[in-house]
């Protein structure tokens, strides 16, 4: 008895044509910066035919090149975190109602609410939290970002990391606690 399993293959013709615009969006959600988002696809495809021999056809193609673009986020995050102070990370608050103020859940300062966005520049808001962000210790600044702000899910940023989930948790908790403080004494009381 033979086991018949679906054995995918590789044509990289086609990757433009076929995934071009689906790994520009999944990238440009995660670091929200088109230009960023390109090279990302572009260094995805490049990757891709490097170690296209080692393909082993298990996944189907589309899910083999996100699976090396996700490598690619979690690489360009590692860089600009190496480089601290420069990273950009965009959080897009008020453009979204929906998720308005989740980064804080309901934990956000009474004086920070829906008239906010009329007293201040949006852009003034963003770069005060950038700062207070790169001014977390690097690794709760990391894993913030991975979770809260690009959406990676718990399992993957554990393993990516090597920590356990209870330990994500805590470093996100304090991550935030360290990020309301630092918005409330930069922010919110200058």
């Amino acid at each position: 008895m033979s086991e018949t399993s679906t054995k995918h293959t590789l044509d990289p013709n086609t990757w433009i044509d076929k995934y071009a615009d689906y790994l520009f969006n999944y990238a440009v959600t995660r670091v929200n910066d088109s230009d960023i988002a390109k090279d990302l696809v572009q260094e995805t495809f490049f990757a891709g035919l490097k170690s296209a021999k080692n393909f082993e056809g298990k996944a189907a193609e589309r899910t083999w090149l996100v699976a090396i673009l996700k490598r690619k986020v979690i690489d360009h995050y590692r860089k600009i975190n190496s480089k601290k102070g420069k990273a950009e990370v965009r959080m897009n608050f008020y453009e979204n109602s929906d998720n308005e103020g989740s980064w804080l859940e309901e934990r956000v300062p009474q004086t920070w609410d829906n008239d906010a966005d009329k007293m201040i520049e949006t852009t003034e808001l963003k770069s005060a939290l950038d700062q207070c962000i790169d001014n977390l210790p690097e690794k709760y600044a990391m894993v913030f970002r991975m979770k809260t702000i690009q959406e990676f899910e718990t399992e993957e940023i554990c393993k990516e990391l090597d920590i356990t989930a209870s330990n994500l948790w805590v470093i996100i908790h304090r991550a935030r606690t360290q990020l309301r403080k630092c918005m409330e004494d930069n922010w919110f009381n200058s």
